[in-house]
């Protein structure tokens, strides 16, 4: 076996375990250039044996979600810088919905400097994060527990949900298509998700960029639905255009 197959095996067995990783991260394990790594996802894209990603990649799977611990590893520092952007736009003493995922849990732990937000979420973890300030009032959804990330769904959490109407939604997804459908895997948790944007005045999408064009089986909502996207930059001209066309404002750190 040659050196280059060795190696493209090898990227293969280290992202079927970790489901994602960037080009940084692959550069650093296998001690070869980015542009060496970027040639061995390309050529094992091709084969259809990974996914492409912006900024980096994974195995190919539309149906089933990167484990949370994993997850929360990905684009970590992005995804507190992305959480520090958003809570910019948010005023102190508004209502706000935030639903589950390692962005949101990073947007809640920005808000924290803020003032007597009234807080609606479906998450235990943004719960417990956003219960440290003593001025926030914090309010969790009824449902069933997941027990990989502490997430709350089914109809009960999206009934509760439904008797509110907040002031900014906050949410996350898993993946955004060519054609602008935001995308998810759960469709407990794609429920609850659509039912906070229907309750939200406002609706802010928190995401890193290696969500765009990932692929993911059950579709939350449109790009037409939200207000503004939050994401780490730099995107590609086609995203960011696709984004202006559906009148979404779009803030990049």
């Amino acid at each position: 076996m040659s050196k280059t197959s060795a190696r493209h095996q090898a990227l293969q067995e280290f992202l079927s375990a970790r489901g994602y990783a960037t080009i940084e991260e692959l550069a650093r394990h296998f001690e070869v250039t980015p542009q060496t790594v970027r040639k061995d996802i390309n050529a094992l894209a091709e084969e259809g044996k990974v996914q492409r990603f912006h900024g980096g990649a994974g195995m190919v799977s539309g149906s089933e979600n990167i484990v949370y611990d994993e997850r929360k590893g990905i684009c970590q520092e992005e995804k507190r810088r992305i959480g520090a952007l958003l809570a910019t736009h948010i005023p102190d003493g508004v209502s706000v919905c935030i639903n589950i995922g390692t962005t949101t849990e990073e947007a809640a732990r920005a808000l924290l400097e803020h003032k007597n937000l009234r807080v609606v979420t479906n998450s235990i973890n943004v719960a417990s994060i956003c219960a440290r300030n003593s001025s926030f009032d914090v309010v969790v959804a009824c449902g069933t527990v997941r027990h990989r990330d502490n997430g709350i769904v089914g109809a009960s959490a999206e009934r509760f949900i439904r008797e509110f109407r907040v002031d900014y939604g906050i949410i996350g997804i898993s993946g955004i298509d060519e054609e602008g459908n935001l995308l998810d895997y759960d469709y407990r948790e794609v429920a609850v998700a659509r039912t906070i944007i229907e309750c939200s005045r406002r609706v802010f999408l928190v995401t890193d960029r290696s969500k765009f064009g990932r692929p993911a089986m059950v579709r939350v909502a449109h790009l037409s639905d939200i207000n503004a996207l939050f994401t780490d930059g730099p995107i590609d001209k086609k995203w960011a255009d696709l984004i202006h066309e559906h009148g979404v404002e779009l803030f990049m750190v």
